[in-house]
């Protein structure tokens, strides 16, 4: 395809989006099937242009003065991608092309680097400003723009199966680096957007189970369940099995870790996971094979919970999420997050521990809902969650400090783009009362 043709495609993809709220990647791949002509260089140039639209969204309608996913489109091509006016001016009466700039649009796109040097809104709903503004205050703009930024792609080196060192040198052909705070984390910059990314899933490392795909903060919080060598641990919502790797890899194999779903679908990636990954000492439990979890009433020394949430800490990735989320939505999330707590702490055992962890920065889906569940659960008291971290055995000499400036009043951890580059995530643990 020639660039007339993606510009249309994208903007057919976007409009698609709007009208349906579909994820992008659904309306992405309907696209597809009914373009098979597609190439995997087409669809990657396509797709990253949607998602950069969907990153800055706002900011794009401001220099546009339109909201319109055409608009959007050549407002990304000129100020996000420096594609020149003219340049888009010819293409868009090409063959395929959308057809011919407006006075207005090409005034818009003439003005001179309105979003290079500093984006013009925080891109995100406007509904949200209230919350967000709780949590960075007078921040809240310059940390929001970085949840507009491309991500980059964090790996886990696996230590069941080799050490670190000679993970990194497997992964020198797609130019990966270790990067702190955890000695098993390594990092490839962010891709430009034009291009496919680095194939990490085909290369022989990945296929020995030597690295995973996981971004640093959901290693961090897979870190904070601490020394659980030899432990009894349940991951009460394994999903894929990303977490549930990452503690295995802490346990070394030793004690049982536990894994367990609400959606026995979600489980379903983790039996072949866990096989590539060298893991011995786990049990799925999967409410499919009605399986239950009556068992381990009292007994955990850990339990692990990677809560259901509103995935606002995951918008550099996902950032089609955060024009789909409402405030319907949000206030579902956190019921289902009130009913999970309770029912995960009933497995705890006296001494021991309960790790809290969302992809969400929002205080309405992480404090307020441990500070409901305390209410009624005074023995279950917060432990600060850097302690565990160190624990682990996984930081490295210079990661404490990038951790220390995530610590919250309550001794947990708010992660954060600003501060690691990595996605939002809350990291809380509480200790029950012996």
């Amino acid at each position: 395809m020639k660039l007339p043709g993606r510009i249309t495609a994208a903007i057919e993809i976007l409009e698609d989006f709007e009208s349906r709220r579909v994820p992008l990647k659904s309306a992405i791949a309907d696209w597809g099937r009914n373009n098979r002509y597609a190439g995997s260089k087409d669809r990657a140039w396509i797709s990253g242009l949607c998602l950069d639209v969907l990153r800055k969204r706002q900011s794009l309608a401001l220099a546009m003065h339109s909201d319109v996913s055409r608009a959007l489109v050549f407002g990304a091509l000129r100020f996000l991608w420096n594609i020149n006016e003219s340049e888009i001016a010819t293409a868009v009466v090409e063959e395929h092309g959308p057809g011919a700039l407006s006075d207005a649009e090409r005034e818009s796109l003439q003005a001179s680097d309105m979003l290079t040097s500093q984006p013009l809104s925080g891109d995100y709903p406007e509904w949200l400003s209230p919350n967000i503004e709780r949590v960075f205050g007078d921040r809240a703009k310059s940390i929001m723009t970085q949840f507009a930024d491309r991500a980059d792609i964090d790996l886990r080196l696996n230590t069941l199966k080799v050490d670190p060192e000679k993970s990194l040198k497997a992964l020198m052909s797609v130019h990966a680096n270790a990067v702190a705070p955890l000695k098993t984390a390594a990092r490839i910059a962010a891709p430009d957007p034009r291009e496919k990314a680095p194939g990490v899933t085909v290369i022989p490392a990945f296929n020995k189970g030597w690295v995973e795909v996981q971004d640093l903060g959901s290693q961090i919080a897979a870190a904070s369940a601490g020394g659980i060598k030899g432990a009894q641990v349940l991951d009460y919502c394994a999903g894929g099995g990303g977490k549930t790797l990452a503690l295995a890899a802490l346990m070394e194999n030793t004690g049982q870790l536990y894994a367990y779903d609400r959606d026995p679908r979600r489980l379903k990636p983790l039996f072949h996971r866990a096989k590539r990954a060298g893991v011995r000492n786990l049990q799925i439990r999967s409410p499919a094979g009605d399986e239950g979890l009556d068992d381990l009433k009292s007994k955990m020394d850990v339990v692990f919970i990677d809560a259901p949430c509103s995935g606002a800490g995951t918008w550099r990735r996902h950032p089609d999420t955060k024009w789909r989320l409402t405030p319907q939505q949000l206030q579902r999330r956190q019921a289902e997050q009130d009913t999970v707590l309770r029912q995960a702490a009933t497995f705890v055992r006296p001494g021991g521990r309960m790790v809290w962890v969302t992809c969400s920065f929002l205080m309405e889906e992480n404090e307020d809902r441990l500070a409901a569940f305390q209410k009624d659960a005074d023995e279950f008291l917060h432990q600060p969650a850097l302690e565990q971290i160190q624990q682990s055995g996984l930081m490295s000499t210079d990661g404490i400090e990038a951790l220390n400036a995530c610590v919250t009043p309550d001794g947990a951890l708010r992660l954060t783009p600003d501060a690691l580059r990595a996605d939002g995530f809350f990291i809380a643990t509480l200790t029950r009362k012996g």
